[in-house]
């Protein structure tokens, strides 16, 4: 099967990062068989349309002609998915991470533009939304489709390595090793809500430690913020952006994982740390709900710092089954993802 990715994000040397959930459903079906090329492009404006006419016509003078298009978040790409379905009776499907559509981030536009993308999406063999509040969010902005499944971001298979159990059994210390892994986003991540809430926790629980894993915008304003309150070096350890590999490391290594969001889709943090097993504390933001029970951490509501301060004091890792973890994480492995696409690829070609 030759399948067509269209993405309005995806890695590139200048950022890793962008859009490396698409990379990982990309890797998730090759594995299973297909063969998959990628058209993306960071150019805006006329010259979007330029380079992304280029790149096909190189894909037409190959004779490669994909059997089916899957479209990574509703945009201008849309255009391009339905005009290929129009001229050469390619199906397509919308895959949708956008946080646009929740209403605590809402940025999907009206008018001429969201009447364009509402016909772009009725006319997808089906839409597969990260979590359900994202696709009750999209109906509310008048989204329709006769096919809706929900589809999961995908883990690295290394987060599920037996190494990972029972890494943080037989520790004589007494530290309760916090970990918070994000793109340092303060308006959707909220990590100098993590710092007050952690800084409070400090006074009743002096053996936490936090670390702060990660890089982004607001990465500097952030640790700034940590000294101008108050918390030294020794209390928060501030790693800056690591590769995959050594963000399992720092999850096997850690007693309880932190998120304290505005808002969010479907977290693969959050995956990543069911896969190795490691309990969650977060913010009852979008689809977390749908990821985390009481079974795998506790979650407290949105910007409530003193819920957040009162779960850190009150954690106990002996409460939360490492293989109970596992099992919750199962459903984000490579295979099982990789195969659900699949067949959602053969539905949208037989019909």
């Amino acid at each position: 099967m030759k399948v067509l990715y269209l993405s309005a994000w995806y890695p590139t040397e200048r950022d890793q990062m962008a859009g490396l959930f698409v990379q990982k459903h990309v890797e998730a079906v090759r594995a299973q068989g297909a063969e998959v090329r990628v058209l993306y492009t960071e150019e805006k404006g006329w010259r979007y349309w330029r380079t992304m006419c280029r790149k096909w016509q190189a894909l037409r003078n190959e004779g490669w002609r994909p059997d089916i298009i899957q479209m990574n978040v509703l945009d201008k790409n849309g255009v391009w998915a339905w005009l290929l379905w129009k001229i050469y009776h390619i199906p397509y499907i919308i895959v949708e991470h956008w946080s646009g559509y929740l209403p605590a981030n809402f940025s999907f536009k009206g008018g001429w533009h969201g009447w364009l993308m509402r016909k772009i999406a009725k006319e997808a063999k089906c839409i597969l939304p990260v979590s359900q509040m994202l696709e009750d969010a999209m109906k509310k902005c008048g989204i329709q489709n006769n096919q809706w499944e929900r589809i999961h971001n995908v883990v690295d298979d290394f987060f599920y390595e037996e190494t990972s159990k029972g890494s943080r059994s037989g520790r004589e210390s007494e530290t309760v090793w916090l970990l918070h892994v994000s793109c340092f986003d303060e308006k959707a991540k909220n990590t100098q809500g993590i710092l007050r809430a952690y800084q409070q926790a400090l006074a009743s629980r002096p053996n936490l430690h936090l670390t702060m894993v990660g890089a982004g915008v607001d990465w500097q304003q952030s640790k700034d913020y940590a000294t101008k309150i108050g918390l030294t070096d020794e209390q928060v350890r501030w790693t800056g952006e690591l590769p995959p590999q050594e963000v399992c490391h720092e999850m096997q290594q850690a007693d309880c994982f932190v998120l304290f969001s505005n808002y969010e889709n479907a977290p693969v943090v959050l995956s990543e740390c069911l896969a190795v097993g490691l309990p969650v504390i977060s913010s009852r933001a979008g689809g977390i709900p749908e990821m985390i029970d009481e079974q795998c951490g506790q979650l407290v509501p949105v910007k409530d710092e003193q819920a957040l301060t009162q779960a850190m004091i009150q954690f106990d890792t002996t409460q939360y089954n490492i293989e109970n973890l596992h099992q919750h994480g199962e459903q984000y492995r490579f295979s099982s993802v990789g195969k659900q696409l699949m067949n959602i690829y053969d539905y949208a070609i037989q019909s």
